[in-house]
């Protein structure tokens, strides 16, 4: 079992009466990517900023690669990366001339080897010598990431990194935090996309008004929201009339001679399906199965946190 790159319980945030953090707990595995998501004014960047030492809770604790962000400061800050939500490089020097300012500043040995080493990585050598003033949008999302490793980091925080990328920069950066996690990085992301973290994540938490609703891998919080069914399609009017009647709370697509019965997405119902089609002899030309995706999840979650069964929640958050 990894260890953990980070371990929050009981955190605690308020601004006066209202209350931005509202006693979470949560786990990282090292070497994993972890997606914090909850809608504006969840209190994401508050979580992010309590556990980059850039502000305190009221109460809880949080340890980042063991240390603790209140009494450790300086070890916690020299084992992290951070990059935000906007590009911090500075647009009146060459992308050369930010890594190096960079690596100077964080005293690492053989700076100029490293800076080409980051600038091969990260695809910008044709663009080194150019103010970063001349970038395009995803190369400063490139060239801020680049600059967030110098120095190695056990733990980036990547808060909401592809905001206004284009779809071809958005899977560039896609593949450099795999690459990264491959490495042994761990990631802690917050993003507005979705896709972006059914993508990337191992785990997801959903933050709602403070508090963790869900948490779990994407495929577990896909099957806390109903709607989930498996597709048979028949080429057979027989097998397809037999299949109907022998089924319960099925429903059936007479033109299309297919039918839809509700499943939450596990192997043990599918297994459970074929194994019934066997026993009986009747045999479907397609099988497919659809979950509800993570918008769905958001949404139900987020909008209607009352209606959710708080038990699935807690199975899924252990």
């Amino acid at each position: 079992m990894k260890s953990s790159a980070i371990a929050v319980s009981g955190l605690h945030k308020a601004y006066g009466d209202k209350v931005v953090l509202d006693g979470i707990d949560f786990e990282v595995p090292a070497g994993s990517v972890f997606s914090l998501l909850g809608p504006n004014g969840a209190g994401k960047t508050t979580t992010v900023n309590v556990l980059t030492t850039l502000m305190k809770a009221d109460a809880g604790t949080a340890r980042v690669a063991g240390h603790d962000v209140v009494t450790a400061t300086k070890e916690v800050r020299a084992v992290i990366g951070v990059t935000g939500q906007f590009a911090a490089v500075d647009e009146l020097l060459s992308g050369r001339e930010n890594l190096r300012l960079m690596a100077d500043l964080k005293r690492v040995r053989s700076a100029g080897q490293l800076v080409t080493r980051l600038l091969e990585r990260f695809d910008l050598v044709e663009s080194a010598d150019k103010l970063a003033a001349t970038y395009s949008g995803g190369m400063r999302r490139k060239l801020d990431l680049a600059m967030t490793l110098v120095g190695n980091p056990q733990i980036i925080f990547l808060d909401e990194p592809t905001t206004g990328l284009d779809p071809r920069s958005r899977r560039t950066m896609w593949e450099i935090v795999r690459e990264l996690v491959a490495g042994g990085t761990t990631i802690f992301l917050t993003t507005q996309y979705l896709e972006e973290a059914d993508q990337l994540a191992d785990r997801i938490a959903v933050l709602s008004q403070g508090r963790l609703v869900a948490q779990g891998s994407p495929e577990e919080l896909k099957r806390l929201i109903p709607g989930g069914h498996v597709r048979l399609r028949f080429s057979d009017p027989a097998a397809y009339r037999s299949a109907a009647a022998a089924l319960r709370e099925v429903t059936t697509d007479d033109e299309s001679l297919s039918l839809q019965i509700p499943s939450d997405g596990s192997q043990r119902e599918l297994r459970a399906i074929l194994d019934w089609l066997d026993s009986v002899g009747i045999e479907a030309d397609e099988l497919t199965m659809h979950t509800p995706d993570l918008d769905d999840v958001f949404l139900a979650l987020t909008e209607h946190t009352d209606n959710t069964n708080d038990t699935n929640k807690e199975a899924i958050a252990q």
